[in-house]
């Protein structure tokens, strides 16, 4: 899937990088679904992108098949005039859509997956820089709320979170891993079918993102947080998995030339095939029953999906 990568890429190493230039692409290779909403913020404006790829038994054909959400998690592609090209930071918005991308071409060859997939998040070509520890962080003209309400669609009946996340020293293996299951506050198993599809697709022993309560709750809370690859998982019921795009040594999301592009593709590929065994039902995030079990043995979760105490 380097191909579907590298068309993104041109498309969003630009600084006229836009919704409208992505949608384009789409369009010409045969998407029927595609949106783009612009929103403005304090910090500027950015193009939200959603991608419907219909699935033969998806709930748009009125089937039962299960829908799967690929959310893109970025703050921009671009840092200018700070930085000048394509920044670290854009990898969550690249892989998605070149899985939204692939997808696309698979459905005009013939090859319709099982449920409907929806690709969702933005294109902004000069975001702003924020400080952050231990290396600093890429901004976003628009706040997280916003971000969720665009990108998290309420038909989503689990979602995959494509983020880079390099600003850090928790995981130091250049590639892709995943996150455990966050869903309802619950910070709950790594989903072994996930393992699976991992290891088949990297070909190495699979690698997990550590998690702590921070980062499942949402930003503007004054705690610490990883980055925003959970911030999904604030504002659904659905259970969500982080996908990260992950580095050997702390990276800027601002600094540019540090993107690789087998990685996205790794990246690409991951969402793909997850897609696939989720819409056929041969794929678990989690199991609904434990999470039942936590639930009646400790309680609900969902105030950590919240903005917590007023005051506190």
């Amino acid at each position: 899937m380097l191909r579907q990568v590298l068309d993104l890429l041109e498309v969003l190493d630009d600084p006229r990088a836009s919704g409208a230039a992505v949608a384009g692409l789409f369009r010409a290779r045969g998407a029927r679904e595609v949106a783009v909403e612009t929103v403005s913020g304090e910090r500027g404006k950015t193009d939200f992108v959603k991608v419907v790829i219909p699935g033969a038994r998806g709930k748009r054909a009125g089937g039962p098949a299960p829908t799967l959400g690929v959310i893109g998690r970025l703050g921009g592609v671009g840092a200018r005039p700070a930085e000048i090209g394509y920044v670290s930071d854009g990898d969550g918005a690249t892989a998605s859509l070149a899985a939204a991308l692939k997808l696309t071409d698979m459905a005009r060859r013939g090859d319709v997956l099982p449920g409907d997939v929806i690709v969702t998040t933005h294109v902004c070509p000069d975001a702003p820089v924020t400080p952050h520890e231990p290396v600093p962080f890429m901004g976003s003209p628009v706040d997280m709320a916003t971000m969720n309400r665009l990108e998290v669609d309420p038909s989503m009946d689990a979602v995959l979170s494509i983020d880079t996340t390099k600003g850090n020293r928790v995981i130091n293996r250049r590639g892709i891993a995943i996150s455990p299951t966050v869903c309802r506050g619950w910070i709950l198993r790594v989903s072994e079918d996930l393992l699976d599809v991992l290891q088949r697709v990297t070909g190495r022993l699979p690698v997990v993102l550590p998690l702590t309560m921070q980062d499942i709750t949402p930003y503007g809370n004054g705690v610490y947080h990883l980055n925003s690859i959970l911030q999904p998982a604030t504002a659904t019921a659905a259970p969500v998995v982080g996908v990260a795009v992950t580095t050997e040594v702390p990276v800027a999301g601002s600094a540019t030339g540090a993107s690789h592009a087998v990685d996205l593709e790794l990246a690409t590929r991951y969402a793909v095939e997850v897609a696939k065994g989720f819409g056929a039902g041969r794929l678990r995030f989690h199991d609904p029953d434990e999470l039942g079990r936590l639930v009646r043995l400790y309680g609900e979760m969902r105030h950590l999906q919240t903005a917590g105490r007023a005051g506190g």
